[in-house]
């Protein structure tokens, strides 16, 4: 008995069955109160009904959700092969550092569902414009990140490197890089979600394919349970999205996550 209570404990206590329960608790809750306050299904469906609809469209929701996906991740490999390398530019570059970074904010004012429309125009009803709806919305949380983490690097640890005689490259690797790597994934976490909605964003404007595509369906024959559905869909892709890069940063840089104050306190 004791080790079952224990193993019970574990399970309860452990990262991924605390949302699951939370989510659990709001779905029950949402039930309740549809319940108690005779909220009628036009205004808010209710949760076993989204369920049934999910059940019942899930092949039309994975084939769209398909394409959603291709645009979440090409936006989001842009905003890292692009953002990565101007941030580093501007960090270690002042001259680049006043000509880019304001005109990098000036773009961030600019709202994307205005701009949206012209990529339609320029590169057609394709694929190609999701992905840079969804780069726009994604590039900017990697850049900024980027540049805090390569400047937040402290002035002695560079003393150090030059008083050892390393090269230019061995202090980028040795020192920078490791330094500004838990800035760059929390940009990259940020961008992951961004990622999803600047794809949705996309097909908004114009698709006949995705997720987007799905919630306009939706939202013409005012069937909300597929538009909740649809939006469950999202809300899973975004989750994947970002455990994905969580794995990626405790792989590449495991010292960082020892670091935290909840595994501080198991340590403890």
């Amino acid at each position: 008995m004791a080790v079952a209570r224990s193993w019970i404990r574990r399970g309860l206590e452990s990262q991924i069955a605390r949302p699951i329960l939370l989510i659990v608790a709001i779905f029950v809750l949402w039930e309740l109160v549809i319940r108690v306050f005779r909220i009628p299904p036009y205004l808010i469906p209710a949760p076993l009904a989204v369920a049934k609809m999910l059940v019942a469209e899930w092949p039309r929701l994975w084939q769209n959700g398909l394409f959603t996906a291709y645009a979440t991740l090409g936006g989001f490999a842009l905003s890292i092969l692009i953002g990565i390398p101007i941030a580093m530019l501007i960090a270690y570059s002042r001259l680049v550092e006043s000509y880019v970074y304001p005109l990098l904010v000036f773009s961030q004012s600019v709202p994307k569902i205005a701009i949206a429309p012209l990529f339609v125009v320029w590169f057609g009803f394709g694929i190609f414009p999701k992905v840079i709806s969804a780069f726009m919305l994604g590039f900017f949380p990697v850049v900024v990140a980027t540049v805090m983490g390569f400047k937040s690097i402290e002035p002695d640890m560079i003393d150090l490197a030059r008083s050892m005689r390393a090269s230019r490259w061995q202090m980028f690797v040795k020192f920078s890089l490791p330094q500004a790597l838990p800035s760059i994934f929390s940009g990259l976490k940020v961008s992951a979600t961004l990622a999803v909605v600047g794809a949705v964003v996309g097909e908004f404007v114009g698709s006949n394919s995705g997720i987007g595509y799905v919630l306009q369906i939706a939202n013409g024959n005012f069937d909300l349970p597929l538009m909740f559905a649809a939006l469950f869909v999202l809300s899973m892709m975004g989750v994947i999205l970002f455990a994905l890069v969580d794995i990626a940063e405790k792989m590449m840089i495991p010292w960082h996550q020892s670091r935290r104050p909840d595994a501080m306190g198991a340590t403890a």
